[in-house]
């Protein structure tokens, strides 16, 4: 049996676990779907962490009209394959009806494609392709925002405040990075700026020591990089060693504290530019949560209270329409749900009405704040 199999079937008997531990009757099932293994592993963590809050303090509260929520974990280490293998398990064996998930766009584009043909309900915290709700599909939401739109915002940053005339745009090759880094390109074009440099370079790679005598040469003001965290650590390392300058930006998926580690010490983040919501940790709605996480040990960066707002906003709905997805679907597209997050709304496609993109800059002690 290969190790993703063998990883796969202990999730399937963790998830049972998890899900006895938290009631006899499986009344309102959904899946946790996300990178609970390999390099984005922090991620899923911080996905199951908020959504087991979540369905615990609604459980509490006395559930979804009298009915307990359980939780079942779905391993997908950010691979499609793996992904479409999660997604088929959580339909046909553990019987879900929803699903919050999932993270790296490469893995929630197919996945989707699973849970719109069986009729589940799913929500993303954390996938950002435009592409995933440009598909017509009836049940499938997002708790975050588009890559176009935190492109623009960094476009626009990187104009008007950073004075930027020379940009290298470099991505990992992966559906969310390289459509970030298309997405950001795009709009730096719209405001003139044509990119000096566009490179893409291999997850899982470490050595970047070529890539970065390129950029030394092109000599940018600003490297923007679409991908995540256990890449840009690395090259961002690289680019200091090498004397290379220019300020470094990336996107959402670098917004986690391994970063730091991931790069080799803080000495090497400070500086860093990156997207993200607004800071979800300083919105009265989620502080008596926030409080309670903290008070267990676990602050709840990244994207812990976009998962437990997704479980909220499943609960409303199913509050609302009752336990059918299409019309709960129906229900979360014209209704708004107070979250942790505060007041969310979708359109017809499952996009959030209102995106919240702001700028955010690492400092010397290892920490992200906003600008």
């Amino acid at each position: 049996m290969s190790q993703k199999l063998i990883k796969l079937s202990l999730n399937v008997v963790i998830a049972g676990y998890f899900s006895a531990a938290l009631s006899a009757q499986a009344d309102i099932k959904i899946g946790v779907a996300g990178p609970f293994s390999g390099p984005n592993a922090t991620y899923g963590a911080q996905y199951w962490k908020g959504a087991l809050q979540a369905a615990e303090d609604i459980n509490a509260a006395g559930g979804v009209n009298g009915e307990k929520i359980v939780l079942v974990q779905g391993d997908d280490a950010c691979e499609p394959k793996q992904a479409v293998a999660v997604a088929n398990r959580l339909v046909d064996q553990d019987k879900v009806m929803a699903v919050v998930g999932h993270f790296c766009s490469s893995s929630t584009m197919p996945a989707s494609e699973v849970y719109d043909d069986a009729g589940v309900l799913s929500i993303t915290p954390g996938s950002t392709n435009p592409q995933i709700t440009e598909r017509g599909m009836k049940t499938l939401f997002r708790m975050c925002g588009r890559d176009d739109q935190q492109g623009a915002i960094a476009a626009n940053f990187m104009i008007d405040k950073l004075k930027a005339k020379k940009v290298a745009v470099i991505h990992d090759k992966d559906t969310y990075g390289q459509g970030l880094a298309d997405a950001t390109k795009a709009a730096l074009e719209k405001r003139g700026v044509k990119e000096v440099m566009y490179e893409g370079l291999s997850r899982g790679e470490k050595d970047f020591n070529a890539l970065v005598t390129k950029i030394a040469q092109a000599n940018p003001d600003v490297v923007y990089f679409g991908g995540c965290h256990p890449e840009a650590g690395p090259l961002v390392r690289q680019m200091r060693e090498q004397g290379v300058k220019a300020n470094f930006f990336s996107g959402d998926c670098i917004v986690t504290e391994e970063l730091v580690t991931a790069a080799g010490g803080p000495q090497y983040t400070n500086g860093i530019y990156m997207t993200f919501g607004n800071d979800p940790r300083q919105i009265p709605d989620g502080k008596a949560v926030i409080d309670k996480f903290r008070k267990g040990g676990f602050e709840p960066e990244g994207y812990t209270l976009y998962a437990y707002a997704s479980i909220q906003a499943l609960a409303a709905a199913y509050q609302g329409a009752g336990k059918d997805n299409a019309k709960a679907s129906e229900w979360l597209k014209s209704h708004d749900v107070p979250t942790v997050m505060g007041k969310k709304a979708w359109d017809g496609k499952g996009d959030l009405k209102v995106s919240d993109y702001v700028i955010y800059q690492w400092d010397d002690k290892g920490k992200y704040h906003q600008r």
